[in-house]
C-alpha cells in the first residue's frame, strides 16, 4: 500500500534523506524510529506529497505520488508533529471543512463526524473554538479530522504529544483497527515501548539511512539487547551519551 524506491532528499549539500526503501502493506502498523535529526518527519512529508523527493520514487497503493500526487492523496491520512488548525473554527466547523474538501456529503458525512468527536470524547466541547483546545484535544480533533475520509494509507508523525495516558490508550487502539479494516499505517514515535508492543515491523532511521527492519522480534533476534529501546541505542550509536554518566555525579 505504501511503497518508496530509493528515496532521497538534499538541501543544497546537506543529505536529509539517502537512498531509502521500505513498503508497509495493507492491514500492516508500521513503526518508523530514529533519534531527533535522523530524516523521520523529512521522510513522511514526501510520503504524503508534502515535500518533492530530490529522487527515488513513491507509490501510495499503486499509485505514483510525484506523478499523480492528487489522485495518491486522496487515500491517505495525515497527523502531523505540530499540526496547523483554524483556531476561530469550532471542533464540528473544523470537521465540516475537512469533509467540504473531501467532497464528503450525505448521512454518512454527518455520521462520521458525530462518531469521531464522541470517540475521541469531543462532542462537549465541539461549539467551541479551537484556539481555547487544550494541546490534547487539538490533538484529537486533528487525528479526528485525518480519520474523517477512512484514509487506505494513514501516516502519524508523533501522535502521542499532548495525550494524556486515556487519549493515548485511544488512539494505540484506534491505530490497531484501522490496521485490521486493512489500512497501512506507519507511525513515528520516540516511545520505543509503544513501538515495540503495537508494531508489526519497524523501520530503525539513522542519518537519514534506513540501518533496520523488521518485527520487534526479529531485530531482538539479532543482538543481545533486552529490549527494543537497547536494541535502538545501540544501532544510531545513543549509548554513548549514557556510558560516561556516572562521572558527573562523582
Amino acid at each position: 500500500m505504501i511503497l518508496c524506491e530509493h528515496l532521497t532528499k538534499r538541501y543544497g549539500d546537506l543529505l536529509a534523506v539517502h537512498n531509502m526503501s521500505f513498503a508497509v502493506a495493507p492491514g500492516e502498523l508500521y513503526g518508523f524510529l530514529g533519534p531527533n535529526g535522523a530524516g523521520k518527519t523529512t521522510t513522511i512529508k514526501m510520503l504524503t506529497g508534502l515535500l518533492k523527493p530530490t529522487s527515488g520514487a513513491i507509490f501510495i497503493g499503486g499509485v505514483d505520488m510525484v506523478q499523480d500526487a492528487a489522485e495518491a492523496k486522496r487515500q491517505i491520512g495525515y497527523v502531523p508533529d505540530n499540526p496547523f488548525l483554524y483556531e476561530r473554527l469550532t471542533g464540528t466547523e473544523f470537521l465540516e471543512l475537512t469533509a467540504d474538501l473531501w467532497g464528503m456529503g450525505g448521512e454518512k458525512r454527518a455520521r462520521k463526524i458525530t462518531d469521531l468527536l464522541k470517540l475521541f470524547e469531543l462532542e462537549d466541547k465541539a461549539d467551541q473554538l479551537i484556539q481555547g483546545y487544550s494541546r490534547g484535544m487539538r490533538q484529537k480533533i486533528t487525528l479526528a479530522a485525518a480519520l474523517l475520509h477512512e484514509p487506505k494509507a494513514m501516516f502519524l508523525d508523533e501522535p502521542t504529544v499532548g495525550l494524556d495516558p486515556k487519549g493515548a490508550r485511544l488512539l494505540k487502539e484506534v491505530l490497531r483497527e484501522l490496521a485490521i479494516r486493512g489500512a497501512a499505517v506507519m507511525l513515528s514515535t520516540h516511545l520505543l515501548e509503544v513501538a515495540e508492543r503495537l508494531c508489526d515491523r519497524v523501520g530503525i532511521v539513522s542519518q537519514g539511512t534506513l540501518i533496520a527492519e523488521g518485527t520487534p522480534a526479529e531485530l531482538l533476534s539479532q543482538d543481545s539487547s533486552q529490549n527494543l529501546e537497547e536494541l535502538f541505542l545501540a544501532l544510531t550509536g545513543e549509548e554513548s551519551e549514557y556510558s560516561e554518566l556516572a562521572r558527573y555525579f562523582d
